[in-house]
């Protein structure tokens, strides 16, 4: 192999050129418009796509200069080889003086620019160079930015299909307040999800799940499974043949053997000061009434997911204060660290955060614990999971009624 040395004092700051050309006579003109209108740049210098290719996958330069008509490689062939080497370089195509045909067609397919030998002085030669590269870093950024922008409304969708609004039929009889707070870093969702449902006869069904793993498959699995959960609901189908449902749709909508996921469904009746809860793995819920809180945890059974067809979930019945306010969640509230340790929150921690706050509204209650459980998961990078919380309590019309009644 032929080249044009690095200089000793290479710096990684230096425009870095790579010239594709075979014909040494051609390439001796292309070093002398370099020296002349790139001052400090840096030039190497191969003779076949092989051998460019080879550099560009170990050490990508910001341009590569590219001829059209090289040993291993003729016309728009050897451009679409080094494309798909590396497709964030910038190059530019050196065409003969009867090629300028060549050079469009090179443009329109993927080339930042085109330049006819012989015919380049070097003033114009370093600004082609110059706008070439920024085409290219301006083409990468247009593309991040519409990346992101795709998976922004890809995650909006998702959100609004695992985070519905409540659906309440007649006169609420519950006041319903959420809040969602993604994971650290966090490009997709996870699979918490939550819905609430008054039915005609003003029952109030509700679930709260999560499934494991991050990603757009675990996402599109808690859709579905709230979506299916809310189906049952208006269905009449409640309790553990609700479950078992849920779980027949999980083993066959899951992309992994041991994906899984945790449920707590509930059923409150106006007329009874008591919920119906049915555990399937997912964590206990905090019971607040006056300045009260409490940890409820029911017994329960596995994880959907976990023991397919063969699983067992009780249905048990907590009485409640007339004041009592349900706060259910998914684990990512407590498994955030405190300080910089690894020690965790944990459900006993996140009780103690609950006591220590004030006696405040549902919405700025749940603000609070959230914020405080985040603060406390700073030193490790605050909390990497995703965060899904759930309160409910009787509306204050229900409340009223009761109170007359």
């Amino acid at each position: 192999m032929s080249s044009i040395e690095r200089p000793p004092g290479w710096e990684s700051d230096r425009l870095r050129i790579l010239l594709v050309e075979d014909d040494h006579a051609d390439a001796v003109l292309v070093r002398e418009l370099v020296a002349d209108a790139a001052s400090g740049a840096v030039l190497e210098w191969v003779r076949s796509v092989a051998r460019a290719c080879e550099i560009l996958a170990t050490e990508p330069p910001d341009c590569v200069l590219l001829d059209l008509h090289l040993p291993d490689a003729y016309g728009l062939e050897s451009l679409d080889r080094l494309r798909s080497a590396a497709a964030d370089v910038a190059i530019v195509v050196l065409t003969g003086l009867d090629q300028e045909p060549m050079g469009l067609a090179a443009v329109a397919a993927g080339a930042q620019d085109y330049m006819v030998k012989g015919r380049v002085e070097p003033e114009l030669f370093g600004r082609a160079l110059r706008y070439a590269v920024q085409r290219k870093q301006a083409e990468r950024a247009a593309a991040a930015l519409h990346a992101g922008r795709m998976q922004a409304q890809e995650n909006a969708r998702l959100e609004r299909g695992l985070l519905p609004k409540p659906l309440l039929h007649g006169a609420p009889v519950v006041d319903v307040v959420t809040r969602y707070r993604p994971g650290r870093a966090h490009s997709l969702l996870g699979g918490d999800f939550y819905d609430v449902v008054q039915d005609d006869d003003s029952v109030v069904h509700v679930v709260i799940g999560d499934v494991s793993g991050h990603g757009p498959d675990e996402a599109a699995t808690g859709v579905a499974l709230r979506l299916a959960w809310r189906t049952l609901v208006l269905s009449g189908i409640t309790g553990t043949r609700q479950l078992r449902l849920l779980e027949r749709l999980l083993l066959a909508e899951r992309t992994g053997r041991h994906t899984f996921a945790t449920v707590t469904t509930l059923m409150l009746r106006p007329s009874r000061h008591a919920v119906q809860v049915i555990r399937a793995g997912h964590p206990g819920m905090l019971v607040r009434s006056g300045t009260e809180v409490r940890w409820c945890e029911v017994p329960g059974g596995p994880a959907l997911g976990f023991k397919p067809a063969q699983a067992d979930w009780p249905i048990q019945e907590v009485e409640l204060p007339p004041d009592a306010e349900l706060v259910l969640f998914t684990d990512g509230l407590f498994e955030g660290h405190i300080g910089a340790g690894d020690e965790r929150l944990g459900e006993a921690g996140l009780l103690r955060l609950a006591r220590s706050l004030p006696a405040s509204e549902p919405a700025e209650f749940l603000d609070d614990l959230v914020a405080h459980a985040e603060r406390l998961a700073e030193q490790r990078g605050g909390l990497a999971d995703d965060v899904a919380v759930l309160a409910l309590r009787w509306s204050l019309a229900a409340r009223t009624r009761d109170e007359q009644s």
